[in-house]
């Protein structure tokens, strides 16, 4: 397979958008990017020695913001004329972040105590501390987030004036910076925690697998297994999405990184570019609801709710085979839709000799979750799941995560050393995830802001008096809130942001927490193929050269059975069997039936929305057989059995039709 298919100008616009989701940090050269990696390189360590042995969650967190914000002045420019350059401002910032870390921990539990009256020097250092993290965020994220934090923080100090509802009681400013720094509430409260263990970890780990071959791996097996039939390179990307997005757990890099070697074939075998654009990006958004490692925001969930991470994977399965057979299913009818021709693409390898040959890479993804079954805790998980992957890959010489030669005395020891892929692991792991953690960082001073002011009960008070107490009308009022702030920010501060606000109106109206968290969850994900904050069919437009906007439209035909989903958990009891009933503990009282049967709905109703959205089934359909297949797989997301009857007399009714209508175009063929 030829993987250089994309030319120079296109890469650089693939670059721009990776860098728009990660942050546009600075390449250095020389002496400065060395100290860059090894101060990298150093905070992986530090997180690695922190999951293995026990640092006081204090110490941890606000180590974890001050390397986080060491890092990012020092990586992310002030503005795109200082591109490559250290300024004097970046060091002042740098220096200062590690310089509050130390008046933090030097303050030791008094420090803590006073946090409702603190000194002058409390608060003028916690208002830098402040404008830094702000600062932050807005080289890694941008102004959007930066602008909704502030009117966050500004909510606190002057809310007291806003009119009923919206008032509280107000608060000063040595008050509000006191809860912000000087607690375990603001800052460092549930989003640094969550990023300073697990998300850190998990990202240390996907850099691991990336750097000892396994990425590649997982693509040649896909396209091994799949390929052959016109079909086969559909279903190669939805394949290979799966097993490359769920330990990236990133959309742009996994739709680049398919769409770079699989862009090609798209167009071989017939797909239109936008909708080849479109099938890539929803390939890409699966990889942040796919176990082990879904989006940063899954782990946000666990810390929410005080529950195990297995159970978050749990309540993901059976979404996630959902969100992925739609995928199949579009993938099938595109076959017949194009009237694809059918092309074999030569392999070098059978799927089986690249499994004889590489194996190891399926058990580094699965060790997570045998871990977490063995009864570790996710921290100690993923720390044995990478130091598996490193082990493992010493197993062959091309994917030694530390060169052969360097064991034999053939490569000098340091510069052997700081050139292998175990460096280049370790520092991306600390790099790849300064854009979360800053993002982590400001979402403390909005979850802050809530939970100091009681926004989120307020917020849900209006939205079920607007809903008239309708549970129907407040989930799609919640589904709409997600998605408007999901247009703004990142999926993790939107995640965080409605988490706070907007899950609390359907917990009020009897919906399960863990469900109402999954459900504000899958559509703060979903937000990410919506314009302005579409980067994933951007990048897959540019790789397949169609229009951007097109492509967004067609992404949204294919993730569109997986978008009913998610009502499905919510607006009945019998829902959350889609989420496994939640924990493992509730999963062994439950009744399999029931499972069986909400998930069959379900399946059927995914077939009926992607044959009415795609206008082809078994064959073309007409005006009438589409309106019937919508509706049909409506009724099935509503979990009622009136809802399934329509849903099921609709699909047998559309069945009948296209297959009378398949006998008359191709008689002989039966």
């Amino acid at each position: 397979m030829n993987q250089n298919v994309i030319d120079n100008e296109t890469q650089e616009k693939l670059d721009a958008f990776i860098k728009q989701e990660e942050g546009d940090s600075n390449d250095y050269k020389g002496l400065l990017a060395k100290f860059i990696t090894l101060v990298a390189v150093g905070m992986s360590l530090f997180h690695l020695y922190a999951a293995y042995s026990i640092v006081p969650t204090q110490e941890l967190r606000v180590i974890h913001v001050a390397l986080v914000l060491f890092l990012v002045f020092l990586s992310f420019p002030i503005a795109t004329r200082f591109k490559n350059r250290l300024m004097p401002w970046d060091i002042v910032f740098a220096v200062a972040s590690v310089a509050i870390a130390y008046y933090i921990l030097s303050g030791g539990d008094d420090f803590m105590d006073r946090n409702t009256a603190p000194n002058a020097t409390d608060v003028m250092v916690g208002i830098a501390l402040i404008l830094l993290i702000l600062e932050s965020v807005r080289r890694t994220n941008g102004m959007i987030l930066v602008s909704v934090t502030a009117l966050f923080l500004l909510y606190a100090l002057f809310g007291n004036h806003l009119p009923a509802p919206w008032t509280h009681k107000g608060y000063d400013l040595d008050r509000l910076v006191g809860y912000m720094y000087m607690t375990l509430e603001g800052i460092y409260g549930t989003a640094v925690d969550v990023s300073a263990t697990l998300i850190i970890l998990f990202t240390i780990f996907g850099a691991f697998l990336q750097f000892t071959g396994a990425g590649k791996f997982f693509i040649d097996f896909s396209f091994a297994a799949m390929g052959g039939k016109s079909s086969g390179v559909g279903r190669t990307i939805v394949m290979s999405s799966f097993l490359l997005g769920g330990p990236s757990g990133s959309g742009v890099a996994t739709t680049v990184t398919v769409g770079s070697v699989a862009a090609p074939m798209l167009e071989k075998v017939g797909y239109e570019k936008n909708a080849a654009g479109g099938l890539l990006a929803a390939g890409g958004l699966g990889a942040i609801i796919s176990p082990p490692v879904l989006g940063a925001a899954a782990f946000l969930i666990a810390d929410f709710l005080k529950i195990s991470y297995l159970d978050v994977l749990l309540m993901a399965s059976i979404p996630t085979i959902l969100f992925y057979l739609g995928l199949f299913v579009m993938v099938e009818i595109d076959v017949r839709k194009y009237n694809m021709k059918s092309i074999h693409f030569e392999s070098t390898e059978s799927a089986w000799q690249l499994t004889q040959k590489y194996w190891f890479h399926f058990f580094s993804l699965i060790s997570i979750v045998v871990f977490m079954l063995m009864g570790f805790s996710p921290v100690m998980s993923v720390f044995w799941a990478t130091v598996v992957s490193a082990l493992s890959s010493m197993l062959r010489e091309d994917t030694a995560i530390i060169p052969w030669a360097w064991f034999k005395g053939k490569e000098p020891i340091l510069s052997g050393l700081y050139n292998s892929n175990l460096t280049k692991a370790l520092a991306s792991g600390s790099t790849g995830v300064l854009a979360i953690a800053a993002t982590c960082a400001g979402a403390g001073l909005i979850v802050g802001t809530v939970t100091l002011t009681g926004l989120g009960l307020k917020f849900s008070s209006i939205v079920i008096q607007y809903a008239g107490g309708s549970l129907l009308l407040t989930t799609i009022f919640t589904a709409l809130v997600v998605w408007v702030v999901g247009l703004a920010v990142p999926v993790t501060a939107s995640y965080i942001i409605c988490a706070v606000i907007a899950a609390p109106a359907l917990i009020n109206l009897g919906v399960p927490a863990f469900a109402a968290h999954m459900f504000i969850f899958y559509y703060a994900v979903l937000s990410e193929v919506s314009p302005p904050t579409a980067l994933s069919p951007f990048a897959a437009a540019a790789i397949c050269k169609g229009n951007p906007y097109q492509t967004t439209l067609q992404t949204w035909k294919y993730v569109a059975p997986a978008i009913l989903v998610p009502f499905m958990f919510v607006l009945d009891k019998s829902g959350v069997s889609l989420l496994l009933m939640g924990s493992t503990d509730a999963l062994e009282q439950a009744d399999w039936l029931q499972i069986a049967w909400v998930s069959f709905t379900a399946v059927v109703g995914i077939i009926c929305l992607a044959g009415g959205l795609q206008g082809w089934f078994i064959e073309k359909t007409k005006v009438f057989e589409r309106i019937i297949m919508v509706v049909s797989g409506v009724a099935l997301a509503y979990p009622s059995t009136e809802a399934d009857l329509i849903g099921f007399v609709g699909f047998a009714l559309v069945l009948a039709t296209q297959t009378i209508t398949h006998f008359k175009l191709h008689p002989r063929s039966t």
